[in-house]
């Protein structure tokens, strides 16, 4: 059985693509089966692996919308042990037609199910929102991990998506916990950021991953390669932190 991980935040720009793409190439890379599922209808992880969009059937839309097998839609990418359940624009509808479903917040748990048995690990990428695709990712996973960004406005959504979280394990999903939260965009020679990491560590007592990851212009350009930054860069910084983020992760999981 597949330990499933969602990477989510509410707030767009904070990195949360980048760390769901980097994660799942990490734990490939550590012989770890692997399946990064796409929930964002932006698709970026799905450019982010090098896979093309345009005319791409079936979609993780079809798999939770119109009940295709998860393994049809399922795509190899440029690691062996890591494959991807894509996403397009499609997916922009599905938060409305979700809404007269049964089942709405099940969806995505119940298509995961016949293909959890193939990998290791599964790792979800959310849209930048609390709707309703994020919580189909909350109910069908079981440890969440958080990207926070390293700046002013970081830690007000938080308290926010938090609350959530809670509520869908009272509600929907026993099994959810936070497995941590991950600083990103990281610049150590700013003040603010010192004080951000500071407050977060003084408010979330080990819940902190030790892996930051920095500010680095080889992990912006990495997505437009359409690949993990192992891939583009092995010996840059944000690789080296990615790298210590996934053996955090494997840690957790023993």
């Amino acid at each position: 059985m597949a330990l499933r991980l969602t990477v989510v935040n509410q707030k767009g720009g904070v990195g949360k693509t980048t760390t769901a793409i980097n994660l799942a190439a990490g734990l490939a890379l550590a012989h770890r089966q692997t399946l990064l599922v796409d929930l964002d209808p932006q698709g970026n992880a799905t450019t982010g692996l090098g896979v093309e969009k345009t005319g791409l059937y079936p979609t993780i839309y079809h798999v939770i919308l119109d009940g295709e097998p998860a393994d049809k839609a399922v795509r190899p990418t440029g690691l062996s042990h890591l494959k991807l359940l894509p996403s397009d624009i499609d997916l922009v509808g599905a938060e409305i037609e979700l809404v007269g479903l049964e089942r709405r917040e099940f969806r995505l748990r119940d298509a995961l199910e016949p293909v959890d048995a193939a990998y290791d690990y599964i790792v979800i990428d959310c849209p930048p929102s609390l709707g309703l695709l994020t919580i189909n990712a909350l109910v069908a996973t079981q440890r969440v991990i958080v990207p926070l960004q390293c700046e002013f406005y970081a830690l007000e959504g938080l308290a926010h998506l938090l609350k959530t979280i809670k509520l869908v394990k009272e509600r929907l999903n026993h099994e959810l916990a936070v497995e941590g939260i991950v600083l990103t965009m990281f610049d150590g020679r700013t003040s603010l950021a010192l004080q951000i990491r500071e407050e977060v560590l003084r408010h979330f007592p080990g819940q902190i991953f030790e892996a930051v990851i920095p500010r680095n212009v080889r992990l912006i350009e990495a997505p437009s390669h359409g690949k993990p930054i192992m891939l583009h860069d092995l010996r840059s910084s944000g690789s080296v932190a990615y790298l210590e983020l996934t053996r955090e992760v494997l840690q957790h999981a023993r």
